[in-house]
C-alpha cells in the first residue's frame, strides 16, 4: 500500500500538533512515510518541530520527519499540502479585531473589515505556497483551510484557476458534530447534508440519516431552544471559551431569520452587527483570548516535551475535528467518491446564482478533485444576502490583484457591517496604516 509524503504549511501554528496527532491516530486509513513542516518563521516552527519530532520518535518511528524554511526542500517529493497559514500571525488578527470595533463596527478575524484585512494578507502567502507546490511537486493537490477561506478561495480561482487546490473550511464540521450530539447520534458520519452558502455564509436545507430518516426537524428543535449549545454546556461551560459559548446559544437568534433551515453561526456577525459589537471587550477579543489560552498551552507544552525529552504524557490534544482533513486526503488518494461539504466555483450548483462564485456546497470527492452537488435554485433573502458578500469577496481580489484603492474602499462600503461609505473610508485608511508590511502598495 502506498504510503504518502505530506508537507504542513504553517508549521509554526499552534494547530500543528494537534493535526499531527490526528494525522497518526489514522494511519490505517492515510499511511504516511513523511511529514515536514514548513513555515517562513523558524523561530516559532522550531518551538513546534522539536516537540513534535520526539512525538513522532515515540509513537511512529518509521514516519521520516523535517522542519525547514527552504521551499524547494519542503515541497519537493510531496502528496498532499496541508495548508494553514496565518499572515502576520495573532498581532495582527488582533488588530483585525480592534481597529473595526473603534469605530462600532464588527471587529472579527474573517467577516467585515478584518476579514477584509486578513485576506489581503493572505492571498499572496496562500498563492506562493501554490507556486511552489507546481514547481516542485506538480501531481501534489493542496488541502487549503486558511482564513478567511472564502477570499483565498476566489483569489485562487481567479489567479491559479488550474492549480490543484481544495479549499475547505470546518466550521460546518464543527456544527455538524453539535448537530448529531444534540440527537443523540455519535457523530456527524452518520448525517447526510444538503448546505448551500458561501463560506461562514450558508444553510443546511436538508439533512438525513444514511437511512434516509429526515432528521432535520429534531435539530431544528434543539437549536430553536437552545442554539448549537448542548445542555450540558448551558449548565458548565469550562470546556469551550467564553466568545464560543456566545456564539453557540446565538444561534438561536439566527436561526429565526429563516426556521425552515439551520444556519452557519458566523451569520450572527451580519444579521447582528450591534449586538456583537455590544458583546465584545475592545481591549480583549479573541485574539487575546487564543494568545492566553491555545497559544500559552501549547507553546508551553512543546517547551515541556523538548525539555524533558519525551511526550508520553502530553497535554497535548488530538484535533479529532481536523480529521476531515485526512478525509479528503484519503478521497483524493484513493477515489473513495465521499461527500463533504468543499469551497468550489459555483458553475451551476445554484442554479440562480452567479457562475463564477466561490460557493460552499456538498460535493463528490475523488482522484479528480471535487465535484459539486447541485442544490438547485435558492430563495431571494438568501441570495441577496450572498450576492452582497460575493461582490465584497471578489472586490477584495481585485483590489488585491490590481494595486486598487478605489474597490477596496467599495468593498468596505459594501460589507453589511460597515454603516456608511465614510466610516469605511477611515477604516480602510487605519489598516492600510496597520498593514504595511504586508498589503501590496495601493494607489
Amino acid at each position: 500500500m502506498k504510503k504518502f509524503s505530506v508537507v504542513i504549511a504553517g508549521g509554526g501554528s499552534t494547530f500543528t500538533p494537534g493535526i499531527v496527532l490526528m494525522l497518526l491516530e489514522h494511519l490505517d486509513r492515510f499511511p504516511i512515510r513523511q511529514i515536514k513542516f514548513y513555515d517562513n518563521l523558524e523561530e516559532r516552527q522550531e518551538k513546534v518541530a522539536q516537540a513534535c519530532e520526539i512525538l513522532l520518535k515515540e509513537r511512529a518511528p518509521e514516519i521520516s520527519f523535517l522542519a525547514t524554511t527552504d521551499p524547494e526542500t519542503a515541497f519537493q517529493d510531496v502528496d498532499f499540502v496541508m495548508a494553514h497559514i496565518r499572515v502576520g500571525l495573532y498581532a495582527m488578527r488582533e488588530k483585525d479585531e480592534k481597529i473595526p470595533l473603534k469605530y462600532g463596527v464588527v471587529g472579527q478575524e474573517t467577516c467585515g473589515p478584518g476579514g477584509i484585512a486578513y485576506g489581503m494578507r493572505s492571498i499572496g502567502g496562500v498563492l506562493e505556497l501554490v507556486d511552489y507546490m507546481e514547481k516542485y511537486s506538480p501531481d501534489a493537490w493542496m488541502l487549503n483551510y486558511s482564513n478567511p477561506a472564502a477570499i483565498v478561495a476566489e483569489a485562487t480561482r481567479k489567479l491559479r484557476p488550474d492549480a490543484k487546490i481544495i479549499n475547505i473550511c470546518d466550521m460546518p464540521v464543527g456544527i455538524e458534530e453539535r448537530m448529531a450530539q444534540a440527537i443523540g447520534l455519535a457523530s456527524r458520519k452518520e448525517l447526510v447534508v444538503r448546505y448551500y452558502g458561501l463560506n461562514h455564509f450558508g444553510w443546511w436545507t436538508d439533512i438525513r440519516d444514511k437511512a434516509g430518516n429526515d432528521l432535520l426537524p429534531q435539530i431544528q428543535a434543539h437549536v430553536a431552544k437552545y442554539g448549537y449549545s448542548l445542555p450540558e454546556e448551558i449548565e458548565a461551560s469550562q470546556h469551550a471559551d467564553a466568545s464560543w459559548m456566545h456564539t453557540f446559544a446565538k444561534a438561536k437568534e439566527v436561526y429565526e431569520v429563516d426556521p425552515s433551515t439551520l444556519p452557519n453561526t458566523y451569520l450572527k456577525y451580519y444579521f447582528f452587527p450591534q449586538d456583537e459589537v455590544a458583546h465584545t471587550n475592545p481591549s480583549f477579543t479573541r485574539a487575546n483570548e487564543v494568545m492566553a489560552g491555545r497559544e500559552k498551552h501549547v507553546f508551553g507544552e512543546c517547551q515541556r516535551i523538548v525539555e524533558n525529552q519525551t511526550a508520553t504524557d502530553t497535554t497535548l490534544e488530538v484535533d479529532e475535528h481536523a480529521s476531515y482533513i485526512v478525509d479528503l486526503a484519503r478521497a483524493i488518494a484513493y477515489n473513495t467518491q465521499e461527500r463533504m461539504l468543499l469551497i468550489v466555483p459555483n458553475e451551476g450548483a445554484i442554479v440562480n446564482f452567479d457562475e463564477q462564485a466561490m460557493v460552499e456546497v456538498p460535493c463528490i470527492v475523488g482522484s479528480n478533485g471535487a465535484e459539486p452537488i447541485t442544490q438547485g435554485k435558492i430563495p431571494r433573502f438568501q441570495k441577496g444576502l450572498m450576492e452582497q458578500q460575493v461582490a465584497v469577496e471578489k472586490l477584495v481580489v481585485e483590489a488585491w490583484a490590481e494595486g486598487s484603492y478605489q474597490k477596496l474602499w467599495q468593498a468596505l462600503i459594501l460589507s453589511k457591517v460597515v454603516p456608511n461609505a465614510r466610516v469605511a473610508k477611515e477604516l480602510l485608511d487605519e489598516l492600510i496604516e496597520a498593514n504595511q508590511a504586508f498589503w501590496p502598495e495601493l494607489h
